[in-house]
C-alpha cells in the first residue's frame, strides 16, 4: 500500500475542499502520512483543525510563520515528500504554477520543488474551458505535471460540464499506482483496448460492441502493480483509467502506428476488438440512398495487430499476449490463434450475445499458453484484471 510514503497535500480554495478530507482518510488508511497545506481561500471550505485531526499532522497555511521557518523550512518542507498533491488545484492555483508565481506557501512549495507534482483541477465549467485555462493546463502538462480530472457532472454552481474535482478514491487510486514499487516496477506495458472505427463514409463506420472495459480495467491492475502503462486505445464506451499515458485512436492503421511509436516495451497485451476489415476507399460525401439498391463495398483486411508485434525480430517484448473474441469452439479456436499469430498467451472468452460479456461487466475467461489451457470462474472485468495481471507479474 502506501507504507511509509510521504504525501503533500495541497488544498485550494474551492468547494471541492470539503473532498480533501476524505482523501486524507484513505491516504492514511493506506498506511501513508499526509501533510496538508492550507491556501487562504481553502479556509473558506475547511478548518485546519479538520484536516490536522484527519492527517494527524500539523497544518501549513502561512509563508512568513517563523516558528515553522526554523523547524521547517518551506525548501524542506516541498522536498521532503515523495508526492505533492493539489486537490483541489483551483483555476488561480494552476495559473500560479503555469506562471511561476510563488506569493503564497502553496505556490512556493510548488516553485521550490523537485518532488512529483499531482493535481487534481476543480472549477466552474467556462473557467475550465476558457482559453487561458487550458494554455495553462497545456504549459503544467509539458512540464511534466500529472493530471486527475476533471470530471463530468452537476456543479455546485447550477451548471454542468467537465470541471468537478475527480472523487477522492479515483485520486487516491492514482496516488496508489504513482508512489507503488509493486512486482512490475520499471515495467513498460503496452495494453491497447476498445473498437477501432473504420469510416465508410464521413457519417458511418465498421465497428463492433466491444466497450473496451475489460482493457482499462487491465492497465489500471497493471499500473497498481508498478508498471509504467501505455495505453492505447479506440473509442471506448468507458473512460481511460488514470495514472497511465493514455494515446487515443480511431482505426487499425493508427493502433498499429502508436503501438510501433510505443515500442519497446516489456509487455504488450492486445485486449482491443479490432476490426478485420477497412473500406478500401472512405466516400468524402455521405453515401445516399439510391434506384440502383445498398452500395458495394469494397473491403480490405486491416493489419494484424497481434502478429506484427508478435513475430519482431527487434523490439519484441519478452511476453505478448492476445485476446480471442470467439463465439463457437473457444478453446480450440483461441489455441489455434495463438500458434499462428505466434503470441505467447491468448485469452480467450466466449462472447456469445447470451453470455452478455461484450459490453458487460463481467468475464469469463481461459488463459491458454504453451503448457495448455486454464480455465477461470465467470467474475466481475476488475477481478479477471487483477488476476491476470498477477499472472503477468509471476511470469516476468
Amino acid at each position: 500500500m502506501l507504507q511509509g510514503k510521504r504525501i503533500l497535500l495541497i488544498v485550494g480554495g474551492g468547494i471541492a475542499a470539503f473532498k480533501s478530507l476524505e482523501l486524507i482518510r484513505l491516504i492514511r488508511k493506506a498506511g501513508g502520512a499526509v501533510t496538508p497545506v492550507l491556501t487562504k481561500a481553502a479556509h473558506e471550505f475547511v478548518t485546519p483543525l479538520s484536516a490536522s485531526a484527519l492527517a494527524a499532522d500539523k497544518v501549513y497555511t502561512d509563508l512568513f510563520d517563523l516558528t515553522d521557518e526554523a523547524e521547517m523550512g518551506h525548501i524542506e518542507l516541498s522536498r521532503s515528500a515523495d508526492l505533492i498533491v493539489v486537490a483541489p488545484a483551483t483555476a488561480d492555483l494552476i495559473a500560479k504554477m503555469a506562471g511561476g508565481h510563488a506569493d503564497d506557501l502553496a505556490s512556493t512549495l510548488l516553485m521550490a520543488t523537485d518532488t512529483p507534482v499531482l493535481i487534481a483541477p476543480a472549477m466552474n465549467v467556462r473557467m475550465w474551458l476558457h482559453p487561458a485555462n487550458q494554455r495553462n493546463i497545456a504549459t503544467l502538462e509539458a512540464d511534466g505535471i500529472q493530471r486527475i480530472g476533471p470530471d463530468e457532472g452537476d456543479m455546485a454552481c447550477g451548471e454542468y460540464g467537465p470541471g468537478r474535482m475527480s472523487e477522492p478514491q479515483a485520486i487516491f487510486d492514482v496516488i496508489q499506482t504513482q508512489l507503488s514499487d509493486g512486482p512490475l516496477s520499471g515495467k513498460h506495458v503496452i495494453v491497447t483496448s476498445g473498437p477501432t472505427h473504420e469510416p465508410i463514409d464521413p457519417v458511418r463506420y465498421i465497428a463492433n460492441r466491444s466497450s473496451g472495459a475489460q482493457g482499462t480495467a487491465l492497465a489500471t491492475a497493471l499500473a497498481r502493480l508498478g508498471a509504467n502503462v501505455t495505453f492505447v486505445t479506440g473509442p471506448a464506451m468507458v473512460p481511460p483509467p488514470q495514472g497511465v499515458n493514455v494515446v487515443p485512436v480511431e482505426t487499425a492503421d493508427q493502433m498499429l502506428n502508436a503501438v510501433k511509436s510505443a515500442l519497446p516495451a516489456d509487455i504488450a497485451i492486445f485486449a482491443a476488438a479490432v476490426a478485420d476489415w477497412r473500406v478500401v476507399s472512405e466516400a468524402k460525401n455521405k453515401i445516399k440512398k439510391g434506384k440502383t439498391g445498398a452500395p458495394k463495398l469494397n473491403l480490405d483486411e486491416n493489419p494484424d495487430i497481434l502478429a506484427t508485434v508478435s513475430r519482431l525480430r527487434k523490439n519484441r517484448p519478452d511476453l505478448v499476449v492476445g485476446f480471442a473474441a470467439e463465439t463457437e469452439n473457444v478453446i480450440a479456436n483461441a489455441t489455434a490463434k495463438r500458434k499462428r499469430k505466434r503470441c505467447d498467451w491468448i485469452v480467450a472468452n466466449d462472447v456469445s450475445p447470451e453470455t452478455g460479456i461484450m459490453g458487460g461487466d463481467e468475464n469469463a475467461v481461459t488463459v491458454i499458453d504453451a503448457q495448455g489451457a486454464e480455465s477461470w470462474p465467470r467474475a466481475s472485468k476488475t477481478d479477471v484484471a487483477r488476476r491476470l495481471a498477477a499472472r503477468i507479474a509471476d511470469a516476468l
